[in-house]
C-alpha cells in the first residue's frame, strides 16, 4: 500500500479532508435546461472518495453558462436538484464545493436563453461555439456592463453563493479564471474601460474583490475559495506585461481577506506548464492558506509538487472522469483506466457514469 503524501489526510484549522486528492471542476454538460440531471447524483456520488469534490461550472444567471447543458443554481428547481447531488456525496462521506461562474462574453444568445452576452467591454471572442441546432456560430459582441449595473452582478454572485449553501454545499469556489467574466475584468485585453473598473491593477481587480467581499459577508470567509489561471492564454486572452504584478496584487489582497483557498489552473502546452515553479514559490510567500493546483498532473508529478511544499492539494480532471475511485486507486497502487474524449462534453450516461470502480483485489466492480 502506498504511503504517498497525496493520499494522506489533510487537516487544517478550517477544513479536514480524507486526502489531498481533489476532483477538479469540469463542465461535463449533462444538465437538462440548467437543472442537474439524476445521473449527476450518481456521477458525483461515485467520486465522493476524493478529499474534495469541486462541482461543474455552475452558472449564476441564465446568460452565464457559456456552453449548452451547463447547470445553474439561480432557480428553485436547480437548487433543489443540487441538494440531491450534495446529499448523495455526503452520504458517502464526501465534501463538495460549488464552483460559481458568469461566463461573460464566452457563449452565444442561442445558448444563453436568447439573452445578450455581457462583458467589461464590448469586445467579442473571435471563436465559434456549438449552439442547440448543433451548428457552430461565432460568439456575438457582448454588451458592456455599465458602471451602474456592476453592483447588480456582484449581488448575483452573493445570492447564488447563498443558494449553494442552502443546497448543502460545503463551500463555494468563485471562478475568476479561463477567460470568463471576472477574468475578463482582470485582463486589459478584454477590459478597456475608463471608469473605476478599468486601467490600473486596482481598478481591473475591483469587480473581483467586490464579489469576494460580498460572498464572504454572506457565507463566511472559510467557506470561500477562488480559481485563478495566471499566464493562461484562452479565448483571445494573451499574457500581458502587468500579469505577474496583477496576480501578486490579487494574492496579497486575498490573503487579507483570509479565504480558505486559492486554486490555480495550470495549462500544459508542449510539455511546458503555464504556471512556473517560480510563480508558485512567490504565491506561497504571499498567500498562507490552502493552495490547490490543477492541470495535467499524473499521480507521480502530483506527488512531486506536493513534496515541494508549494501546494497543499492537487486537483485531477481527466483522471477523475475515467477513474471514479481515483483516490482509492492511488492509495492502493492500482492501475488507472483511460478516458474517452468523445464523451467528455456531451452525451448521456455513456462515458459519464459507466466507468467501473476497481476493488483492492483488482477485480472490476461497476
Amino acid at each position: 500500500m502506498s504511503q504517498k503524501k497525496l493520499v494522506a489526510p489533510f487537516i487544517s484549522e478550517n477544513i479536514s479532508l480524507s486526502s489531498r486528492v481533489v476532483m477538479a471542476p469540469m463542465n461535463r454538460r449533462r444538465a437538462i435546461k440548467g437543472i442537474p440531471s439524476p445521473s449527476m447524483i450518481t456521477y458525483y456520488q461515485q467520486r465522493a472518495g476524493a478529499g474534495l469534490l469541486i462541482s461543474d461550472n455552475i452558472a449564476v444567471s441564465s446568460n452565464g453558462g457559456a456552453y449548452m447543458n451547463t447547470p445553474g443554481i439561480y432557480t428553485k428547481n436547480q437548487k433543489d436538484a443540487w441538494k440531491k447531488v450534495v446529499e448523495g456525496v455526503h452520504t458517502k462521506g464526501g465534501k463538495i464545493f460549488a464552483q460559481l461562474v458568469q461566463s461573460g462574453r464566452v457563449g452565444h444568445p442561442a445558448i444563453q436563453n436568447n439573452e445578450p452576452l455581457i462583458a467589461p467591454s464590448a469586445i467579442p471572442v473571435n471563436e465559434t461555439i456549438r449552439i442547440p441546432d448543433n451548428s457552430y456560430q461565432s460568439m456575438t459582441i457582448p454588451d458592456a456592463i455599465s458602471t451602474e449595473e456592476i453592483p447588480v452582478w456582484v449581488k448575483v454572485f452573493k445570492e447564488e453563493a447563498i443558494n449553494a449553501m442552502e443546497a448543502g454545499f460545503d463551500g463555494v469556489e468563485i471562478h475568476a479564471a479561463h477567460g470568463f467574466l471576472i477574468d475578463q475584468f482582470i485582463n486589459p485585453l478584454s477590459n478597456t474601460r475608463t471608469d473605476e473598473y478599468g486601467g490600473s491593477i486596482e481598478n481591473r481587480t475591483r469587480f473581483l474583490f467586490e464579489v469576494m467581499q460580498e460572498v464572504i459577508a454572506a457565507i463566511g470567509k472559510h467557506k470561500v475559495g477562488i480559481r485563478l489561471s495566471p499566464f493562461r492564454e484562452i479565448y483571445d486572452l494573451k499574457t500581458y506585461p502587468e500579469e505577474l504584478a496583477t496576480h501578486e496584487y490579487i494574492l496579497d489582497e486575498l490573503q487579507k481577506l483570509d479565504i480558505l483557498y486559492v486554486h490555480f489552473s495550470n495549462a500544459v502546452a508542449d510539455g511546458k506548464p503555464s504556471i512556473p515553479l517560480s510563480f508558485l514559490e512567490n504565491a506561497r510567500q504571499r498567500f498562507k492558506n490552502i493552495i490547490i493546483i490543477a492541470g495535467g498532473f499524473s499521480v507521480e508529478t502530483a506527488e512531486e509538487i506536493l513534496q515541494t511544499g508549494l501546494v497543499d492539494l492537487v486537483a485531477f480532471g481527466k483522471l477523475y472522469i475515467s477513474n471514479p475511485d481515483l483516490a482509492e486507486r492511488i492509495k492502493n497502487d492500482l492501475p488507472l483506466a483511460d478516458w474517452d474524449e468523445e464523451t467528455f462534453y456531451h452525451g448521456g450516461d455513456k462515458g459519464y457514469i459507466d466507468y467501473p470502480k476497481i476493488s483492492f483485489q483488482g477485480c472490476i466492480e461497476c
